[in-house]
Parts: structure tokens; C-alpha cells; sequence
């Protein structure tokens, strides 16, 4: 392959791998830091409401706070307890499918209230963002419900890291001293630096292959569904320029779909239309975005399934959503 088409591929992609390393080796090490200076039962308090259910241990609330600030922080801090084994795969898949509506938190203040709500207006931008935040949280509480009946002791083994690392430790009667928290902190940035030698390399070469393969394919194919959805659900014909449009840019898409609204599109169906560009948007974010970082956390096998359970249920809660804002 020629150094003309790979050299401009690596500058795309290396900031990118760069600025995913760091929110990984972020939660990694608030991870370790967390379980060495036994915090778990601090921070994961108001997250036990729902890691007691599902048959989580604590330290999945963790990941779960930290994920409404950065997704790939809580992603991180998930993948260093599947490691450490914390928890096994199907326990990983219950607690990333309960992080869904945390992770949609934090776009609520960096996207929706700053950006989209503006351009929507009031009505449609809190009807769409209400629709969005009502399909998190119902995988949320999918993702609870499948702990409850899925997981049991034999999933999670809540004391693994303690055991392996002998994190918690004190010094005799005087608790935790400026020695043991040195160690404590050198021992996680330790174990931070080798989960992200082996994560970040695999990360890196997964998004400089698929960017490379996105220079010679033509996603607009994917964006042929866009017609048959619009028709069965009883949408006007302007809502396929405006799937296509939201399937590959949300803002454009909005742009596109607000000097209609109220004209040829009902509140309601313009909100239908966005969450049907949503669905379609999957096949492009899933091959842009969604592989290269899975699989760059987990590897293809268990990426492979966070996909198909993320993806999944993301489109049924979508598809019910859509289907009573038409009916």
C-alpha cells in the first residue's frame, strides 16, 4: 500500500488512539486506586440501587459514576475488573449494558442542552432528548433485570483484586501511611501501564484499518433503508433526506429536519424521524467508531458481543419508541 494513502490515515488516526489512551489509563487507574484504598463503598453508594439487583459487586458502581463523566474512563475501569476477574464475560455484558444511560448522561451537558436542544427548539429538542434519555435508561433497567436473572455468585467474584494484589492494606494500627500510599499508587500506575500496553496497541491498528478501509467503501449504501423505514411507519417522503442527513451527522440532520418542523413534520414525527436516522446511523457508528474501540478494549471475540448487545437493544428500544410516537 502506498505511503501517500497511509500517511494521512495515521494522522487522522493517531490523535485519536492518543486522546482514547488517556481516558482508558484515567479509569484504569482510578480503578486500582479505588480497590487499593478500599473507596469502593463510598462512591458506589447510590449505584448499588442497581449492582444489588443485577447481582453486581460494588465495584461495577464505580464504573457506572464514572462513566457519566467519560464513557471511555468507565469502559476502562470495566475492562480491569473483567481482567483482574472481578467479573466474567457475562457479568461484563450485564454491566455495560446497565452503564447505557450514564454514558448518555454526560451527553446531555456536552451536546444535547448546548447544541441540539437550540437548534430543534424547546418542544422538539426536549421531546427528542426525552425519547433518547427514555431509551438509555430502558436498557438500563434491561441490562438490571438480565443481572437478576442471569448472574449469580458463580459471575462475580468481588474480592479478586484484593486477593491478587493485596489492595486495602494498612500499616498496623495507624491505618494507611505516606509509605503504603506511595506503594498503593505506584502499584496502580503499574498495573494502569501494562492494561494499557495491551489495549492501546490493538486499538490502534483496529482504527488505522478500518479508516483505511472507509477511504475505499461507499457507506452510502447504508442509507438505502432509509426509504423502506420512512414508508412503514407512515413518515412524509422529506423524512429520507433527513434520515440520511442524521445518520451521518446529528447536527446536520437537525439542521436539516427544523425549518420543516411544524410544517411538514408534526412534533412528532419529526422526533420519529431523527430516532429512525438514529437506527441507521448504528451501521455507520458501529463500522466508524464502535469496532475499532471495542475491540480495542475488549478484543474482536468479546467486542464482537458488547456490539451486538449494545446494537441490539439500542434498535428494539429505538423501533418501540418510534412506534408510539406514530401510532
Amino acid at each position: 500500500m502506498q505511503s501517500s494513502t497511509v500517511l494521512p490515515v495515521l494522522v487522522e488516526v493517531l490523535p485519536r488512539v492518543l486522546r482514547i489512551a488517556v481516558y482508558i489509563a484515567i479509569g484504569v487507574f482510578a480503578a486500582n486506586l479505588v480497590v487499593a484504598f478500599g473507596l469502593v463503598e463510598r462512591i458506589a453508594g447510590l449505584s448499588r440501587y442497581l449492582t444489588s439487583p443485577a447481582n453486581l459487586p460494588d465495584e461495577v458502581g464505580t464504573a457506572i459514576v464514572t462513566t457519566a463523566a467519560s464513557t471511555t474512563a468507565g469502559y476502562g475501569m470495566l475492562a480491569e475488573f473483567r481482567e483482574s476477574g472481578v467479573l466474567d464475560d457475562r457479568a461484563t455484558l450485564v454491566a455495560v449494558t446497565i452503564n447505557t444511560f450514564f454514558g448518555f448522561v454526560q451527553h446531555i451537558f456536552t451536546f444535547y442542552w448546548p447544541v441540539l436542544i437550540p437548534i430543534l427548539g424547546r418542544e422538539v429538542g426536549f421531546m427528542y432528548v426525552g425519547a433518547r434519555a427514555a431509551i438509555a435508561l430502558a436498557i438500563t433497567l434491561t441490562g438490571v433485570a438480565a443481572g437478576a436473572v442471569l448472574l449469580s455468585k458463580q459471575n462475580v467474584t468481588p474480592t479478586a483484586i484484593a486477593e491478587t494484589d493485596g489492595a486495602g492494606d494498612t500499616d498496623g494500627e495507624h491505618g494507611v501511611n505516606d509509605d503504603s500510599v506511595r506503594s498503593m499508587a505506584e502499584d496502580a500506575a503499574r498495573k494502569t501501564w501494562k492494561t494499557v500496553r495491551r489495549i492501546v496497541p490493538r486499538l490502534a491498528v483496529v482504527y488505522v484499518l478500518v479508516t483505511l478501509l472507509l477511504r475505499t467503501t461507499d457507506l452510502e449504501s447504508f442509507t438505502n433503508l432509509a426509504s423502506p423505514l420512512t414508508n412503514l411507519v407512515g413518515l412524509p417522503g422529506a423524512a429520507v433526506p433527513v434520515v440520511v442527513a442524521f445518520a451521518f451527522d446529528t447536527t446536520t440532520g437537525a439542521a436539516t429536519i427544523a425549518p420543516a418542523i411544524g410544517e411538514t413534520f408534526t412534533p412528532k414525527q419529526a422526533v420519529a424521524t431523527m430516532l429512525i436516522g438514529g437506527i441507521i446511523s448504528f451501521a455507520v457508528s458501529t463500522f466508524k467508531r464502535s469496532i475499532p474501540f471495542q475491540y480495542g478494549i475488549w478484543g474482536p471475540e468479546f467486542g464482537s458481543k458488547v456490539i451486538a448487545v449494545n446494537t441490539s437493544l439500542k434498535v428494539v428500544f429505538i423501533a418501540i419508541a418510534v412506534a408510539l410516537l406514530v401510532a
